[in-house]
């Protein structure tokens, strides 16, 4: 299958690495325009940059867990560029917290900075950018989510509880944009092999962790970002509102 991204456009939030990077690559390589979204990693965020095919790419910052941020960053790369077809709202925080030594203050501080990154900057995200595209020609949203939405992360319960809202909001946005031609995913990753993770990866909890999925290793940062950009392709519409797991089999629902 062919796919063919010429003169559209993709915001990816996120983008400064890890899976935004590869995402906003592959976007880059189907003819896409790409938005390169960053917040403090300005020199990651040229390096993306610098890595995509040819085009009228650029970078731009904001702090989504802020919501007056959200609406002035959605205006500014409108009309930058015109117009945004694509949204893959990738930008998240992944924080460890044991619930059994923490403080109450801790507690609070973990949930209110991850569901303001996780959850609520995809969610206001999703309203600025969406609403325009409703107003438009119609666009896709794709959320990155996680396994542990399903499973659970006693480790780090704002990450888990954070991602399982992201998912409802998801299949919400879905219902709610279709009849003006915008569709939303979400696409749920297992562990990836990315920065957020080395360090887990390479512990001595790294094998157990491969061990997870009958393949023996986690995933690859492309093989999400394959999963994205199929969804963001021609003919995928009637699959709104889906989740589509790329976790290796290492966490299976029905």
């Amino acid at each position: 299958m062919n796919i063919d991204f010429s003169f559209k456009t993709v915001l990816v939030t996120g983008a400064s690495g890890g899976i935004g990077r590869e995402v906003a690559i592959m976007f880059s390589r189907c003819g896409a325009r790409v938005i390169v979204h960053y917040n403090t990693r300005k020199e990651e965020a040229d390096k993306t940059l610098s890595l995509l095919s040819p085009g009228e790419h650029f970078c731009a910052r904001a702090d989504l867990s802020d919501s007056m941020q959200v609406e002035a960053f959605s205006e500014m790369v409108t009309a930058a560029a015109g117009h945004i077809d694509f949204l893959v709202n990738n930008a998240g925080l992944h924080e460890e917290l044991d619930i059994m030594s923490c403080t109450y203050a801790q507690w609070l501080t973990s949930m209110e900075k991850t569901f303001a990154l996780n959850l609520m900057g995809a969610a206001n995200l999703s309203f600025c950018i969406g609403r325009r595209m409703a107003a438009a020609d119609g666009g896709k949203i794709i959320n990155i989510s996680s396994r542990g939405a399903f499973r659970g992360e006693p480790g780090a319960p704002s990450y888990g509880a954070s991602k399982a809202g992201l998912n409802a909001m998801g299949q919400s946005l879905a219902k709610a944009f279709a009849a003006a031609g915008v569709f939303v995913y979400t696409v749920a990753p297992g562990f990836v092999e990315t920065d957020m993770a080395s360090g887990v990866l390479n512990s001595e909890r790294g094998d157990e962790i491969r061990s997870q999925s009958p393949l023996g290793r986690v995933a690859k940062p492309e093989e999400v970002a394959r999963a994205v950009v199929l969804l963001a392709s021609d003919g995928t519409e009637f699959m709104t509102g889906c989740i589509l797991d790329v976790n290796g089999a290492s966490y299976l629902r029905t």
